[in-house]
């Protein structure tokens, strides 16, 4: 299986470092900033949010968003009357008095092409923002429209 979607597409990271772990006091209330921010993105689908994979890394959770558009994640970002605006600036408050304990960090990639193959996973990443169609193109190449030149049933 892979995933189909017709339109812009926006891949956007964010994480939360973990600095100083003894400290949960000071890096929790971070860590619990995202849930209320999520369940308003997906109540309302207007705003932009296509779907989202939770992830643990090294230094702490990050988060992988799928995205309609560059302008309704940025609408978001910046709306008065969304979650994002109070929980950035307590963020800010809280790590202007403790500097270091926890950061947070992201990084936004504008789609111009994307390649994903799904085999025996529950529905996720891609597919599960957008949709889940059959394979009809077998090597990565063409599933992302670099190479026609090959047989569709040669694989990579």
């Amino acid at each position: 299986m892979t995933h189909q979607h017709d339109g812009e597409l926006v891949v956007f990271l964010i994480g939360m470092t973990i600095n100083k772990p003894w400290r949960p006091d000071l890096w929790l209330p971070t860590a619990r900033a995202m849930g209320p921010m999520i369940k308003e993105l997906v109540r309302d689908p207007e705003l932009g949010l296509l779907g989202y994979e939770q992830s643990i890394s090294s230094r702490g959770p990050v988060l992988i968003q799928y995205w309609s558009s560059l302008e309704k994640l940025y609408a978001y970002a910046s709306a008065q009357d969304a979650e994002h605006r109070p929980a950035w600036a307590k963020f800010n408050r809280r790590a202007a008095k403790a500097n270091g304990v926890v950061g947070i960090w992201h990084e936004t990639f504008l789609v111009d092409k994307a390649e994903s193959v799904y085999n025996a996973t529950p529905l996720m990443g891609l597919a599960k923002a957008t949709e889940l169609v059959p394979v009809t193109r077998n090597s990565a190449r063409e599933r992302i429209g670099l190479d026609t030149s090959r047989k569709a049933t040669q694989a990579v």
